[in-house]
C-alpha cells in the first residue's frame, strides 16, 4: 500500500472545475459563425495596467509581463520590449524630463525617481527602472507566457507609481 501511494503524482489544489457537456442540439440549424476576433494590439493583455492607472508613460511596444506586490500599498509593474537599453533611457529622459541615473554599470541599469520617496509611507521609490538583461551575453529576460514572442526581452521596466493618497481622518 505504501508503494502506491509513493507512485502518485501530484495535483494542483484546488482542481477546477469542469462544466458538464451540453446535450446535443436536435434539428435546429447551427446559426451563422461570428466573425472572426480582431487581434489585440501587440503586448494588450486583459487586465494590463495603462498609463492613466499607472501614472507613468509605458513605452509604446512594451509588453506588460507581470505586476508583484511592493508592500506599503505600493505595487511593481513589469514590462518587457526588444527595444535596446539606450533608446528606451532616451526615450524616458524625454518624456518623463527627468535626467535620470544609472544605478549599475554590469548589469546597465537606470533609474528614474519621478517625486519624493516618503519612507514612511513608501517601500520603493516612485518612478521607472530600466534594465539590459543582454548584458555579459545573456540571451534576455525569458517571457513567461508559453511560446508567446519574443521568447526573451533583451530590456526590462520597472514601473512602481506612489501609494495612493490615505484618507482624510476626519
Amino acid at each position: 500500500m505504501s508503494t502506491a501511494a509513493l507512485g502518485q503524482t501530484p495535483q494542483p489544489f484546488p482542481r477546477p472545475t469542469t462544466a458538464p457537456a451540453p446535450p446535443p442540439a436536435t434539428s435546429a440549424p447551427a446559426p451563422p459563425a461570428p466573425p472572426p476576433a480582431q487581434p489585440a494590439a501587440p503586448g494588450a493583455v486583459p487586465g494590463a495596467p495603462t498609463e492613466a492607472t499607472l501614472g507613468f508613460p509605458i513605452y509604446p511596444t512594451a509588453q506588460f509581463i507581470a505586476s508583484y506586490d511592493a508592500g506599503r500599498a505600493q505595487r511593481y509593474y513589469i514590462f518587457g520590449t526588444t527595444t535596446p537599453f539606450a533608446e528606451l533611457v532616451a526615450y524616458y529622459r524625454t518624456v518623463l524630463k527627468e535626467r535620470g541615473n544609472q544605478i549599475f554599470e554590469e548589469p546597465p541599469t537606470y533609474m528614474f525617481e519621478v517625486g519624493r520617496f516618503r519612507e514612511e509611507v513608501m517601500a520603493f521609490p516612485p518612478g521607472v527602472t530600466i534594465k539590459d538583461w543582454t548584458w555579459g551575453g545573456s540571451a534576455g529576460y525569458p517571457n513567461p507566457k508559453a511560446g508567446a514572442l519574443p521568447a526573451r526581452f533583451p530590456t526590462i521596466v520597472m514601473i512602481v507609481p506612489a501609494p495612493p493618497p490615505a484618507p482624510n481622518p476626519r
